[in-house]
């Protein structure tokens, strides 16, 4: 099998879960396609909602001590909680990962998905996870964690595409370059010459800030000043063509 290495997934925490998801669905026209009963385990529930090929989640605690809650009383709420990426060969990624110091915080397996989750505290900034789904290499095809017709909930009449992931840092090329030697990707520059990580489907750019965190989500919608106003008439506050949901920065591209 060939090797890849692809943006599956990001994942969003919050302290109440159908506010937000309410909220994402009525600015960025995107539909729910699952929510999995397998997170109650971790004393979550969640929704998902295709962006095009990948898939947006959040995730609320229901009840006391969960990673997510401590997630949330440590950042502020402030900050993406999971970047999920699909890959060819989890297990050899992980090994990788643990072979440079970060560890393995927990192996999923529900036939034919297959995922290794790092701990957050060695990556750094958010979690880590490779995945791979048996039989399935097509980004449309199938994708447990999604349910069983998530491909049927794509929408591209607001937004088309999640195309950018923003992560914050005092010491934004060490964390790139940290990033950039877990997932296998080498460290590039953007137009403002901050570091970035270049993937077939995505690109995940590294800015100077207070803290490290997954500070920002960059979505390609047809429309800016339809999505803008929508966010405003939610009570949001826009600022240029970005704006504050679910703690991190909603950026907007035409």
């Amino acid at each position: 099998m060939p090797s890849y290495m692809r943006l599956r997934q990001i994942c969003l925490v919050a302290p109440h879960l159908e506010s937000l998801i309410s909220d994402i669905s009525a600015i960025l026209g995107l539909n729910v396609c699952y929510r999995d009963g397998n997170v109650a385990k971790y004393g979550l529930h969640n929704a998902l909602l295709p962006v095009d090929t990948i898939l947006l989640e959040v995730v609320a605690p229901f009840r006391a001590d969960t990673a997510a809650g401590r997630f949330i009383k440590k950042t502020g709420g402030r900050g993406g909680y999971m970047a999920i990426f699909c890959c060819d060969d989890p297990d050899a990624r992980g090994k990788h990962a643990n072979a440079i110091g970060v560890r393995t915080a927990n192996v999923i397996t529900h036939g034919p998905y297959h995922g290794v989750q790092l701990h957050p505290r060695d990556c750094r900034a958010a979690f880590i996870e490779f995945n791979h789904t048996q039989g399935s290499d097509d980004i449309l095809g199938p994708y447990p964690p999604a349910g069983p017709n998530w491909q049927k909930s794509i929408r591209k009449d607001v937004t088309q595409a999640l195309i950018g992931v923003e992560m914050q840092s005092p010491e934004p090329h060490d964390l790139a370059e940290h990033w950039g030697r877990i997932i296998g990707v080498t460290v590039g520059t953007n137009d403002d010459d901050a570091p970035e990580l270049k993937l077939p489907n995505a690109r995940f750019c590294f800015i100077k800030g207070e803290s490290e965190i997954m500070s920002g989500l960059s979505f390609k919608v047809a429309d800016i000043a339809k999505v803008r106003d929508t966010a405003q008439a939610r009570g949001h506050a826009v600022s240029g063509n970005e704006f504050l949901l679910g703690g991190v920065k909603f950026r907007l591209t035409a």
